[in-house]
C-alpha cells in the first residue's frame, strides 16, 4: 500500500465525522449479508451524531463523497451519510466537510450489503446512488436489485424516495425493468437528464443541480446521463428482473469513452 494510502486511512481516523466498520467487524456472512449485531449507532444518529431531528439521507457508492458534500451544502435541514467501502476516496469528502465544518455530513465506510446493520427501522428518508458500478455480471451486487431493496425497505421510511443517477445504460435498463415487475411509484425518469425535455421539471431540478467528478467526465465524452426517482413502498414479494440486457461495451475498454463511439 503506498505512503499516501496509509497517510489518509491514518487522517481518516482522526475525523470525528467517519465511522469504520466492515462486514468481518460487524460479523456478517457475505454475500448474503445475515448480520450478526445491529452497530451502536443503529437508531442514533439524531440523537448522537447530528444533534437534531432533520431527515436522514444516504449516499450509496459515495466515491470521494463530492456529490453527500454537495447536497449537504445545499440543503442544510437535512443530514447526509455518505457510505462506500473505499477508504482512500472517501477521505476527500470527508477532510472537506471537516474543514469547513459542516456538521450535517457523516462518512461511512462499510460493506453496502450490510446496511441494515447501520441503522433502525424508518430511520432513514432517501438514498441517492450516484454513478455506481452497474455490476454486469452478477445482480444481488447491482444495488437497485430486489437483494437491495429489500434491504433498503428494512431502513427507509414507507414511501421513502430512491434516486439513481448513471452513465450505464445497462444499469439504466435493468432499474427499468425491476421497476416494471415491482410496483414501485415512479415519479420521474429520463434517459438524457441534461436533455431539454426535463427543463422546468422539478423532479430533474435536484439531479441536475450538482455534478461529480465522474459526471462530468461523461459528459465531456458525450455521455448522456440516466436518471430516475421512485418510491420504496413497502412490498412483500420481489421479482428480480431476467430478461437479457446488452452489456455497456464502453466499459470493456476502462472506460476510454469517445463521442464517436454512440
Amino acid at each position: 500500500m503506498g505512503k499516501n494510502k496509509l497517510k489518509k486511512f491514518a487522517e481518516m481516523e482522526t475525523f470525528t465525522n467517519v465511522f469504520q466498520c466492515g462486514a468481518r467487524e460487524m460479523g456478517s456472512r457475505l454475500p448474503s449479508g445475515v448480520i450478526a449485531e445491529k452497530h451502536p449507532m443503529a437508531g442514533h444518529w439524531h440523537e448522537h451524531f447530528f444533534h437534531n431531528d432533520h431527515p436522514i439521507v444516504l449516499e450509496l457508492g459515495c466515491g470521494r463523497g463530492e456529490y453527500t458534500v454537495g447536497l449537504a451544502k445545499k440543503y442544510p435541514q437535512k443530514n447526509f451519510i455518505g457510505i462506500d467501502i473505499k477508504g482512500a476516496r472517501m477521505w476527500a469528502g470527508a477532510k472537506q466537510a471537516t474543514e469547513e465544518g459542516l456538521t450535517n455530513v457523516a462518512f461511512l465506510r462499510t460493506n453496502i450489503e450490510i446496511v441494515t446493520s447501520f441503522f433502525s427501522p424508518d430511520e432513514i428518508d432517501e438514498i441517492w446512488i450516484t454513478f455506481c458500478d452497474p455490476q454486469m455480471k452478477k445482480a444481488t451486487k447491482r444495488l437497485t436489485s430486489t437483494y437491495f431493496m429489500q434491504r433498503y425497505q428494512q431502513i427507509v421510511k414507507p414511501n421513502g424516495l430512491i434516486h439513481l443517477k448513471t452513465d450505464s445504460p445497462f444499469l439504466y435498463t435493468y432499474t427499468r425493468e425491476m421497476l416494471r415487475l415491482n410496483p414501485y411509484p415512479v415519479l420521474c425518469y429520463t434517459e438524457d437528464l441534461y436533455g431539454n425535455s426535463t427543463d422546468g421539471i422539478a423532479c430533474f431540478a435536484d439531479a441536475k443541480a450538482l455534478q461529480t467528478h465522474y459526471e462530468e467526465q461523461w459528459l465531456d465524452r458525450g455521455m448522456r446521463i440516466k436518471y430516475i426517482e421512485w418510491q420504496l413502498t413497502p412490498l412483500e414479494h420481489f421479482e428480480e428482473p431476467t430478461i437479457e440486457i446488452e452489456k455497456d461495451s464502453y466499459r470493456s475498454y476502462g472506460r476510454n469513452y469517445t463521442k464517436t463511439s454512440t
